[in-house]
């Protein structure tokens, strides 16, 4: 089943970190799949951090207006903000599936963009959270995902 795909913020920092090997290669394959088909999503909470690691915790970092540059890069992809609504849902899926507070935000704004797929390492990779399932993208390749 094809879907939109979220992508959380350690992959659009490894797609842009040049340290980053084989994980640069990977990340930028899943992003070019989510450019060329339209289904990239993220949410403010994803823009927010990657704008803070791009600028503070990269080395060697970019600059505020380079990361600026790259955070509005993405703002085709519709980026969702928490309202009322996915802050209700990420408590019930903190408690539910012991999410981490960030996590749950993570899961609870692409649920709410009705995402099929949550491209990250920081769960745990096939798990089904209510539809939508994790994808751990340096242990798939993009042509493994439904187009």
């Amino acid at each position: 089943m094809a879907g939109p795909i979220f992508v959380d913020t350690n992959i659009l920092v490894y797609a842009l970190d040049a340290a980053a090997g084989e994980k640069q290669v990977r990340a930028r394959e899943w992003m070019t799949l989510a450019w060329r088909t339209g289904r990239g999503r993220v949410s403010i909470q994803v823009l927010q951090e990657l704008y803070v690691t791009l600028t503070r915790k990269l080395r060697p970092g970019l600059t505020p207006p380079e990361a600026r540059g790259e955070v509005r890069a993405l703002l085709p992809w519709q980026p969702i903000s928490v309202d009322s609504s996915v802050l209700e849902s990420a408590w019930n899926l903190q408690d539910r599936f012991a999410l981490s507070w960030w996590d749950a935000l993570i899961v609870g704004a692409a649920q709410a963009m009705r995402c099929r797929y949550l491209l990250t390492e920081d769960l745990q990779d096939g798990q089904d959270l209510d539809g939508l399932l994790v994808v751990n993208p340096f242990r798939h390749t993009p042509d493994s995902l439904p187009t």
